[in-house]
């Protein structure tokens, strides 16, 4: 499969720079792919979409202050991403200006928080010794960072919590799940009330969700691993829906990814771990029936995480990318709203 085939039209103005009015009143493409039934809906119209019975399964991933601006011994600044913690208040990060930041260079965010590179990885990623004064981590990181918002979203006049679900719990994320961006406490309420479970798993977002495709034969791209947690009740929620009948509704890629990876390991009681799990066309899922999604870049392994789970529900051998780019033809000439702070579609 090539690059190539992960491109798309799309104008600039389609790309979301800020949040819908109301959380669920986002627009919704719901397709039945199994039908081949297209409509056009508002978020909320969701509750007529899922079933009694249905388990729908949220990252409870919270987006942290990652991003911060740092000044170099020569004076000069620097950005650093955060993108994992290591041990011994280590952490993975992604450092710009690279070239100019080597191993024994120190890196100041403020007169209580500094850090110092210790390691460079293959990919150019630094390994950072952070050290700090007084407060807790948290406190410190949340005087001095910011939330990392990708770079298309140039308007930044928003609520910050916005960029959060409103069911985020669990810090580690240096990107939203922004599927469940659509959720509002009272349409879950509303589903909860229709007979419509919810379980949570969690999966820190980090570069590998977001980072484009940039081999020409797709299938050599490497994913880069992410930190997941599936809970034992959670686990058991999934398995108790599946023997009643029901569908496992995934909000998200990511919820997609962590189920299929729990699918696929060989022992079922490994419910954490580091994810790098690739999907592309030909994936055979196994607890995944349904998912909501936003609507993604070109050149992305998202594209292809959702072409492939249009080809399987297709049951359309080889064809779902061209399945997945005649909806979003349909999408931008209906003049839906991209990316993160996009509008959504539901597949079943």
């Amino acid at each position: 499969m090539l690059l190539s085939e992960l491109d798309f039209p799309l104008d600039e103005s389609l790309i979301a720079q800020q949040p819908s009015d109301r959380r669920d009143e986002s627009r919704l493409f719901a397709w039945d792919v199994a039908a081949d039934r297209r409509d056009h809906l508002v978020f909320h119209d969701i509750v007529e979409r899922l079933r009694p019975g249905d388990l729908l399964v949220v990252n409870d991933t919270r987006v942290i202050p990652a991003r911060l601006h740092a000044t170099r011994e020569t004076g000069g600044q620097a950005e650093v991403l955060l993108v994992r913690p290591l041990a011994d208040d280590r952490w993975l990060a992604m450092v710009r200006p690279g070239r100019k930041i080597r191993i024994g260079s120190e890196l100041t965010f403020g007169s209580d928080f500094r850090a110092t590179v210790v390691g460079v990885e293959e990919d150019g990623s630094r390994i950072l010794q952070l050290t700090w004064e007084g407060d807790s981590f948290e406190a410190v990181l949340a005087r001095h960072g910011e939330l990392p918002l990708p770079p298309y979203i140039r308007e930044r006049s928003h609520d910050p919590e916005r960029y959060q679900t409103v069911y985020a719990r669990e810090a580690g994320a240096i990107a939203a799940p922004t599927a469940g961006l659509h959720f509002t406490p009272d349409l879950l309420a509303t589903l909860e009330a229709r007979g419509v479970s919810r379980a949570a798993v969690t999966l820190h977002v980090g570069p590998g969700t977001f980072r484009p495709v940039s081999v020409e034969d797709v299938r050599d791209h490497v994913m880069h691993a992410e930190r997941y947690h599936v809970p034992e009740a959670t686990l058991e929620a999934i398995m108790a829906t599946r023997r009643a009948g029901g569908r496992v509704v995934a909000v998200g890629t990511t919820v997609v990814r962590t189920l299929e990876h729990l699918a696929r390991s060989t022992d079922l009681a490994a419910t954490a771990g580091d994810s790098d799990l690739y999907i592309m066309p030909g994936f055979p899922f196994r607890l995944v029936d349904a998912m909501i999604t936003n609507f993604h870049l070109p050149r992305s392994t998202l594209l292809l995480l959702v072409g492939a789970f249009i080809e399987h529900r297709s049951g359309r051998s080889g064809e779902g990318l061209a399945l997945l780019k005649s909806a979003y033809a349909e999408a931008i000439a209906r003049r839906y709203r991209f990316f993160s702070f996009g509008d959504a579609m539901f597949l079943s």
